[in-house]
């Protein structure tokens, strides 16, 4: 029998869930997973009814409910330690730029909504200040981690898929879809996220989902 259910998002864009459902399966939780799709009539009431805050991932396990993606990596790596790096110093790095990433980075949420199926292009529109901002300062992250501590690996951290690395696979997914430009670290990083088998896993499943679930507001950004 099964120790609880992890409750997600529409794959294709939610960028949230994905942060939710990577440390559940590197942690090995046997739980199953329900998605429900986002922007439908009733989305928000089905969300509702197994989130306390309305929102995707939530995640009950063993009598315990969490949700909100951080939350849910910090309960798994209670049960799975290596999804922070051993070191001290790198582990303030990696919780540093995971909450960084949590709170930060509006501007490129905002201008490249996470769309794993969308033709990889660039934006038409030039790109805002803001969203060059994020995008210099999402590189220098990847570039200092890598630097300092990424030895022996082809993670942030080295050798282990952290959850720094799982803060960050929803943006590898975002500057793929938009072709976005990165230094020769950062496109590196990139390919070794988009190869590691879970986000291959993810990957494939978003391509499986039900026509129905596509968001035309999201499917029409050029």
């Amino acid at each position: 029998m099964r120790e609880g259910r992890l409750v997600i998002g529409t794959k294709r864009y939610s960028s949230w869930s994905l942060r939710g459902w990577l440390p559940v399966r590197l942690a090995g939780l046997d739980v199953s997973e329900g998605v429900i799709p986002l922007r439908q009539p009733d989305s928000s009431v089905r969300i509702t009814q197994v989130s306390p805050n309305g929102k995707v991932p939530c995640l009950e396990h063993r009598g315990v409910k969490v949700w909100d993606s951080l939350a849910i990596a910090e309960y798994c790596a209670e049960l799975e330690p290596t999804l922070w790096p051993e070191n001290r110093e790198a582990r303030a790095m990696a919780r540093s730029i995971s909450a960084e990433m949590h709170s930060g980075f509006q501007g490129v949420r905002s201008a490249m909504p996470m769309n794993l199926g969308r033709v990889q292009s660039p934006l038409k529109e030039p790109l805002s200040e803001a969203v060059i901002k994020d995008i210099t300062r999402i590189d220098s992250i990847w570039t200092e981690a890598r630097r300092r501590f990424g030895a022996g690996g082809d993670y942030l951290f080295g050798h282990n898929f952290t959850n720094a690395d799982v803060a960050f696979a929803p943006i590898v997914a975002r500057f793929l879809s938009y072709d976005v430009d990165v230094s020769e670290v950062s496109r590196a990083y990139i390919a070794a996220v988009r190869k590691h088998p879970l986000v291959a896993q993810w990957y494939e499943e978003a391509a499986r989902e039900p026509s129905e679930w596509l968001v035309d507001a999201f499917e029409a950004i050029e």
